[in-house]
């Protein structure tokens, strides 16, 4: 298994917009010629489209796009812009009289980062798609696109939170690449499971020490609270094998094991945490190979959103503790 970069899995194209004023953005993953898919969505407060037309009993074979918002369900307007470029660019399913892009959404909740009035539109969602079709473009990792708002360690308060952020990897087995995109917006903290400690979560800034969201919650489980601060964790993780929708959906799934690796806790009842999984290729792998290198590329993901991420709307980052 060797390290490679997600942007290099074929039939991929990556692209950023944000508000850095407001603090939000938008990143959209573009497949121009279509992507069998799937997803699983664990988290108990997700914000979606077009997630029904995955299930392997329905009709449509492949999507064009994924976009990861922020602005909780008010982001979700971001995919009807890329469905207009995309149109425009002659991408999407044939109906005859004109091509219907395929496009999934899911969006995290940021509104409580910067100015709560700006979210993700369909302005923005076009932006995203022009540079992620520009190819002097470069995508980069951390407080962008829809990491921008991104926070984590929220149980006790934005006031403990630290910065989240949107991180990728990917690993290549022989001919096979299996990687992740991965926007970081947790309630919990931020763990590297090859150490055991916490790298980004709720941060005591006077004792300057992290205060152990999972054990905190464990403490108090008894007394119920407000918990909705602004959660959720969204991404993709693919791969150039070939997959069927079915097995797209089971890739998904197991990728969800690189979440519980490095969040604690996660999937809460106010996570809407949602990954979907794109096939883009034509090697053949086995499924279990597949799914143990999403979950890795997730893990690593995860890690490499909240190191790159940088201080700002009041938030400390894991890269200044």
């Amino acid at each position: 298994m060797e390290i490679c970069s997600f942007f290099d899995i074929p039939g991929l194209e990556v692209g950023h917009d944000q508000n850095y004023d407001a603090g939000t953005g938008c990143t959209v993953i573009v497949c121009e010629d279509g992507a069998i898919a799937g997803v699983d969505v664990r988290g108990g407060a997700p914000g979606t489209r077009e997630t029904d037309l995955l299930d392997p009993s329905n009709l449509v074979e492949k999507i064009h796009a994924v976009v990861l918002a922020g602005g909780s369900a008010f982001g979700l307007d971001a995919a009807s812009g890329v469905m207009e470029l995309l149109e425009q660019r002659d991408i999407g399913f044939d109906v005859g009289v004109t091509r219907v892009p395929i496009v999934c959404s899911a969006v995290l909740f940021d509104l409580a980062c910067g100015d709560w009035r700006a979210r993700p539109d369909r302005a923005m969602g076009r932006r995203a798609v022009e540079n992620a079709l520009d190819p002097s473009f470069t995508p980069g990792c951390g407080s962008v696109g829809a990491g921008t708002g991104a926070t984590v360690g929220k149980l006790l308060g934005m006031d403990h939170a630290m910065r989240g952020g949107i991180g990728a990897c990917a690993f290549k087995s022989g001919n096979l690449k299996a990687g992740a995109l991965i926007a970081v917006n947790c309630l919990g903290d931020i763990i590297d499971p090859d150490t055991g400690r916490i790298v980004a979560g709720a941060w005591d800034r006077e004792q300057r020490r992290f205060l152990d969201t999972e054990q905190e919650l464990i403490r108090s489980c008894d007394s119920r609270r407000d918990l909705f601060a602004g959660n959720t964790t969204i991404g993709v993780v693919a791969t150039n094998a070939r997959l069927t929708k079915a097995r797209a959906r089971k890739i998904a799934s197991m990728a969800h094991d690189g979440l519980a690796r490095t969040m604690r806790p996660a999937h809460t009842m106010v996570d809407g945490d949602t990954i979907f999984a794109l096939s883009t290729g034509d090697i053949d792998a086995d499924i279990n190979g597949i799914g143990a290198l999403a979950a890795r590329a997730v893990e690593g993901a995860v890690l490499d959103a909240v190191k790159k991420a940088t201080a700002g709307y009041g938030y400390p980052a894991a890269s200044e503790k």
